[in-house]
């Protein structure tokens, strides 16, 4: 017991001390839960087996595969077909081609060298989703395309391992494996003999009790899952949910095991049929948190076991090989790009974000080693090159940003359009909130010139019956058709800020006596724009926030006029406080840094609450009078 505090007492600090830290370097979560398990493993030695807390920590690669199932509705992976099949298909098959060849010809037997090209082929699904949300290139046309690639891959995880069980070729013969593989190999038999349901069976007896089961493991989710649901809740205990959820993902994981193969492959299975149930949320958030430890416990236990001496031993080979594969999946997913008519940027961002090796390489090769296709010297240094891969990759984004600056997509060098009117009123920007600035004005007699470089959104304004003119706004030439020198107002509400910035400081040197209203995202968007000269400044979710707190004291007990009186206060001494912070507000000084931006807080909110104590004090005394 002393010896399981011990180990989990320094896999979470380790998590604690590393993750943070690696997230603020701009590295991400999953490489700092790699880097932790290297400091307490090959680093400090705390942690020398930890064979059985990687094998517990396997179950949050399952959890993760079930929430990704959970996400994708059969519907939705039957719309995305062309794609999945396409783009995700065709990166899969030629990759694991290339890399079969070229391990076939470091005189691999054809079966191992099939099952490293399927290893390899993968990429890290948990480090390129978090990175696309992190640098919001999900929406972009290389990050949809990049999402396709890994939920094939992680679709194809599924047919690997079954198909990985009929690339054994015996006891283990390779000519370098020596007699430790053969003994691990023995031991792993014997360890799960007495709960096997496919010991002694032939490779097709093997995959065919495989496919029955998922098989029932698909008809028990789609005729069983709502009953049960059902059942569970007329029992009002919400921990009876999350013992549910952990029930149906640790039970299929259980049970794909007692299959020799991972728990992600059943897990992922039940996310997609129960997709369509209305209980699917409440399974989200019951596995999530579950999911999020043990995924990085997971990652930790990688760290830890990355045989570093291995790596010292032979640090050209292994760089090498790590490059090589890079080097051949880029060239692929480049090739790939091109097929497809990916933009530059997005054809970058697609070549560079998958060139590593993923999670789940660590999963088929522990599971290839049982089943005797891989020898243990050529799985330790598949992990480390996996490894190695996944470290790298915060450079290739890096390249990809530095690639990004310096290439033109084809969407750029659209022309814009003639631009045949002028009017008082120039709104850039004709997205949700341009467009409520738009309607308010147009629909109140006033002439608009709307300008967007989205032509996706000035058509379907004109199917409306809104004109609008396409092109970049912040490009002088544009401006000066739309009348800028004789325009009164200019709206400034274009969702970049450095686009939205570029606009008003140069409206503002063209024009000083323009009238400009910007949209901010936050008050320190708020402090560039009144710096670089807007007069009007909107942050996007202050009024609706500001309405909210009113329905929120209205509820309490204040009567409406007096939540009025709140609401009405509260925003002009906000417009007063923009005002005063704007003047100690320094962008080479972060605020928490600002002594004198954070003592005026501070005194602007001591007047705040003595404004509303004031203004509503003042609304008594008239009601008694």
């Amino acid at each position: 017991m002393e010896s399981f505090l011990f180990q989990a007492s320094i896999f979470l600090a380790a998590a604690v001390i590393a993750v943070p830290f690696a997230s603020r370097m701009g590295l991400g979560s999953v490489l700092g839960y790699l880097f932790a398990g290297l400091i307490i493993g090959p680093g400090l030695g705390l942690v020398e087996n930890n064979a059985d807390i990687q094998h517990f920590a396997e179950f949050g690669v399952a959890m993760m595969l079930f929430l990704i199932g959970l996400e994708l509705e059969p519907r939705a992976l039957w719309d995305m077909r062309h794609r999945l099949i396409g783009l995700g298909g065709l990166q899969i098959v030629g990759t694991t081609a290339a890399i079969t060849l070229i391990a076939m010809a470091m005189d691999l037997p054809w079966q191992t060298a099939l099952a490293v090209g399927m290893i390899l082929s993968l990429s890290s699904t948990a480090i390129v989703l978090q990175t696309l949300n992190e640098k919001q290139l999900m929406q972009s046309n290389g990050g949809r395309a990049s999402f396709s690639v890994l939920l094939t891959q992680d679709i194809a995880v599924i047919p690997m391992l079954v198909v990985m069980p009929l690339l054994a070729i015996g006891p283990l013969v390779f000519p370098s494996v020596p007699e430790l593989a053969q003994a691990a190999g023995e031991h792993a038999d014997k360890a799960h003999q007495a709960m096997s349901l496919v010991e002694g069976l032939p490779g097709w007896g093997a995959a065919l009790v495989t496919f029955s089961v998922i098989i029932g493991i698909v008809l028990a989710g789609v005729y069983g899952a709502r009953p049960l649901f059902h059942y569970i809740h007329s029992a009002h205990l919400p921990e009876m949910f999350t013992a549910v959820s952990l029930l149906i993902v640790v039970g299929i994981g259980f049970l794909m095991m007692m299959l020799g193969l991972s728990p992600a492959l059943g897990t992922f299975l039940a996310g997609v049929v129960l997709a369509n149930s209305e209980f699917r949320h409440e399974l989200e958030s019951d596995i999530a948190p579950f999911k999020g430890l043990l995924l990085g416990l997971f990652f930790i236990t990688v760290g830890a076991g990355i045989n570093v001496e291995r790596l010292l031993q032979e640090p050209a080979n292994v760089l090498a090989l790590t490059v090589l594969l890079i080097s051949v999946k880029a060239i692929i997913l480049y090739g790939i790009g091109r097929f497809f008519n990916l933009t530059k940027r997005g054809q970058w961002l697609f070549t560079l974000g998958l060139a590593q090796s993923g999670e789940f390489g660590f999963v088929l090769i522990s599971f290839a080693f049982q089943q005797k296709v891989l020898p243990e010297p050529l799985g330790e240094q598949l992990l480390l090159i996996i490894a190695l891969s996944m470290l790298i990759t915060p450079l290739l984004y890096l390249i990809y940003e530095w690639l990004s600056q310096r290439v033109k997509d084809t969407t750029e060098t659209v022309e814009s359009d003639v631009i045949d009117t002028t009017g008082p009123v120039i709104i850039a920007g004709i997205g949700r909130f341009g467009q409520i600035v738009n309607r308010l004005v147009q629909n109140s007699g006033y002439r608009t010139v709307v300008l967007d470089h989205d032509m996706q959104t000035i058509q379907l304004m004109r199917r409306f019956g809104y004109k609008g003119f396409f092109g970049d706004p912040t490009r002088p030439e544009l401006l000066h058709a739309a009348g800028i020198e004789s325009a009164q107002v200019l709206v400034a509400a274009l969702d970049d800020p450095k686009a939205n910035l570029k606009l008003i400081s140069y409206a503002r040197r063209l024009r000083p006596d323009l009238h400009i209203v910007a949209r901010a995202r936050d008050r320190t968007s708020v402090f560039m724009l009144y710096q670089a000269g807007a007069n009007d400044i909107v942050r996007e979710m202050f009024d609706s926030s500001l309405r909210a707190g009113r329905y929120v004291l209205e509820n309490v007990g204040m009567s409406e006029y007096e939540a009025a009186i709140a609401e009405e206060t509260f925003y002009h001494h906000d417009r007063h406080t923009i005002h005063e912070l704007a003047q100690l507000w320094d962008p080479t000084i972060a605020p928490a840094d600002n002594h004198a931006y954070i003592e005026r807080a501070q005194e602007l909110e001591k007047e705040l609450e003595t404004a509303l104590f004031s203004a509503l004090e003042a609304r008594g005394n008239d009601d008694a009078a």
